[in-house]
């Protein structure tokens, strides 16, 4: 594809991306199971949409990934069949559009782990980050880049060009590591004979949040 095509396809996208957020930031999006407008006011979702805090790295979910890390859950947002074709290890799959739906509350709005949204760039997943912050769900992020990004830097790696900084050769090395560990085989490992690892399968359990009573004596 040409390179100003596809730039125009990614602005327009990105461009209907921040107008549904906008919407979602004004309270304009109807969350029909919450009649009670629950949650943070508008001017505070927008306020917490600016911050780029929200977004996590693809090295940094590599890492809690080989480590073990038990602190977070990554959500999956896609439709069905793009999670069953590929995701991220011990992802947990909840369309978008079934998000509100009461099965999936528990792994929303609960104080034990950090969620981390993802699809394949950011787009869905930041819908569903500002509609559960909206709702005034904690330790929300999203994985920046998605996928595509995930693909890039942790599945394939592009090597440094010889004349570039040694801190590129050793995040190289790094991300090399890491996709031995998610599966991926080189040549020169398949003459070393390396046993390739992989994730561990995380069984997430998660605790239903207590609601606070309303009203009083």
């Amino acid at each position: 594809m040409d390179k100003k095509k596809f730039a125009k396809i990614s602005s327009f996208r990105y461009t209907i991306m921040a107008a549904v957020l906008i919407l979602l930031a004004g309270g304009l999006v109807i969350l029909p199971k919450y009649e009670k407008n629950e949650g943070i006011s508008a001017n505070q979702l927008l306020s917490n949409m600016i911050s780029l805090e929200r977004y996590v790295s693809t090295d940094d979910i590599s890492n809690k990934l080989i480590t073990q890390d038990p602190s977070f859950i990554l959500i999956d947002v896609r439709d069905k069949e793009s999670y069953n074709t590929y995701t991220l290890p011990n992802a947990i799959n909840i369309p978008l559009k079934n998000l509100l739906d009461k099965e999936f509350e528990a792994y929303l709005n609960q104080d034990q782990f950090d969620v981390v949204f993802f699809s394949n760039d950011n787009f869905y997943a930041d819908q569903a980050w500002a509609i559960c912050n909206r709702l005034s769900y904690a330790n929300l992020h999203v994985l920046k880049g998605g996928l595509n990004e995930w693909f890039t830097t942790i599945i394939n790696p592009k090597k440094p060009e010889e004349n570039m900084p040694s801190s590129d050769f050793e995040l190289y090395s790094t991300r090399k590591a890491a996709s031995m560990f998610f599966g991926v085989a080189y040549p020169d490992q398949a003459k070393t004979n390396t046993a390739i690892k992989k994730a561990p399968r995380k069984i997430i359990t998660v605790k239903k949040k207590k609601r606070v009573a309303e009203g009083g004596c």
